[in-house]
């Protein structure tokens, strides 16, 4: 047994030396190859050349063809060649039969030219688009998984992948009863010391004051709009006294709220005016994000549940070596009136709504964007481009994100779709959703397994079929 043994390690040892000097040759070439799918199979035609080989007459060389790519492998019916005396032995042993159906027996013809004609059908496999066609010569009897580290490369297939169009389910967006809409605006006026009356011409304020006739007109100019509340909302900073901040922040509120009372027509309009004596809130963001030297003992003190009273804290910033550039850097910024101008668009028919969203699609509601796009074929240019329009006007809303991941998605954008479900609320459309982006990834089980958890949905059910189906294709 061990004689045995040796022996047929020692002829193993010869088979592989002897494939090895095969394959430093070039046995084996192909003069010319075509691939193609047909149907459900892989058609594969080439005409192999062995011309450069040279056999023994009791001598076997198995020639393998393998497709491969990654991880995905198949190894095709082999091309067998028979020295004379090996040929012989093989007609009479098999007859017609193959030891494997579909491969091809020749015997060698030594110092001549031969190629031999090879045609073979598989099943198709969407990895074969991409993969290698090479060649395993077997002079041993290994078997080609043993040799396949030693195999010659013979050329690369590069067929079209089938196209994958995978189905979500876009969200319609509850209708707005009244479509309510802001614009908000700062304003930073300057006033003489201990003064709560407007100078338009003092300083900064031909500036700002025209900021704020802007933020009106806009709404007052607007055809389609009707202005239903103007709130300003006053500010003054920690220096002085709390109560005559208090006194500054409401006066200088109320004298703008009159300026623009006195330049246009409020009647009917709903206007108040709040404040706020000190900006303690806005003094800390701006101290925060500032680079002032000291700024922590400074932070701390505002941070500070004691002293309550303002004026006492305010007392303790004075001690402190960064108070002079509070001074004269943060505190001009905290003496400004907020102001916020409410107003509602009235609604509009689809064929407005197709014209103004190209215009000025603030004036839309997300549900009539959505009925825009329901104008255009599903997935056109068009109806892509109006779900673009509707996220980007409403960025947080969870169906604009819902819907312009599944645009994402019919453009084969798995990364931006994932981005976009994150701020989608859970529905069974979110994880139609993320299913498809699975099967973008060619995650193929994961997307099957999370398809299949959908099936009971009755609102997806009709696509989850439908990419069940794209799956099943894919892996054939």
């Amino acid at each position: 047994m061990k004689r045995m043994n040796k022996k047929t390690i020692s002829n193993i040892l010869i088979g592989l030396v002897a494939v090895s000097s095969l394959n430093a040759q070039s046995p084996v070439t192909v003069e010319r190859q075509s691939v193609q799918r047909s149907g459900s199979d892989l058609v594969i035609n080439m005409r192999v050349d062995i011309s450069n080989m040279e056999l023994g007459r009791n001598r076997t060389v198995v020639c393998t063809p393998l497709l491969q790519k990654g991880d995905s492998l198949m190894a095709l019916p082999p091309v067998i060649v028979n020295g004379r005396v090996r040929q012989i032995a093989y007609e009479r042993r098999n007859g017609a039969v193959l030891v494997q159906p579909g491969e091809v027996v020749v015997r060698r013809k030594n110092k001549t030219e031969q190629k031999v004609d090879y045609l073979m059908k598989v099943p198709y496999r969407t990895w074969m688009n991409r993969a290698d066609v090479s060649m395993v010569t077997d002079l041993c009897g290994c078997g080609w998984e043993t040799l396949q580290n030693d195999k010659s490369h013979l050329f690369a297939i590069n067929l079209e992948a089938p196209e994958m169009k995978p189905v979500p389910v876009f969200m319609a967006p509850a209708a707005e009863e009244v479509k309510k809409r802001a614009l908000n605006g700062q304003a930073y006026l300057d006033f003489p010391v201990n003064s709560t009356v407007i100078r338009p011409d003092y300083r900064k304020n031909p500036s700002e004051l025209a900021a704020i006739r802007s933020t009106i007109e806009a709404v007052k100019e607007n055809k389609n709009a009707t202005i239903t509340h103007i709130s300003i909302k006053g500010f003054a900073s920690p220096e002085g006294t709390y109560a005559n901040n208090g006194r500054l922040a409401k006066g200088r509120a109320e004298a703008l709220l009159d300026y623009v009372k006195e330049l246009y027509d409020l009647s009917g309009i709903r206007c108040d005016v709040t404040s706020e004596p000190e900006d303690w809130e806005g003094l800390e963001t701006r101290l925060s994000a500032s680079n002032l030297e000291g700024k922590e003992d400074a932070l701390a003190i505002i941070r500070a549940d004691e002293p309550a009273d303002p004026d006492a804290r305010e007392w303790k910033l004075k001690q402190l070596p960064v108070y002079k550039q509070l001074l004269n850097e943060i505190y001009p910024a905290l003496r400004h009136s907020d102001y916020v101008v409410e107003y509602n668009i009235r609604n509009f028919t689809v064929e407005e709504a197709r014209d103004i969203i190209y215009r000025d699609p603030s004036q839309l509601s997300l549900e009539e964007m959505h009925r825009v796009a329901l104008t255009y074929p599903a997935g056109s240019d068009e109806f892509k481009e109006v779900f673009e329009i509707a996220v980007r006007m409403y960025p947080d809303d969870p169906v604009s994100n819902l819907n312009a991941a599944n645009i994402a998605l019919q453009n084969k954008q798995a990364d931006k779709a994932r981005r976009y479900l994150v701020k989608a609320t859970p529905s069974p459309e979110k994880e139609l959703a993320e299913a498809i982006v699975l099967m973008l990834e060619e995650k193929w089980p994961e997307a099957e397994a999370a398809l299949n958890r959908l099936t009971d949905k009755p609102k997806v059910a009709e696509a989850v079929a439908a990419n069940l189906k794209i799956v099943k294709q894919m892996q054939e």
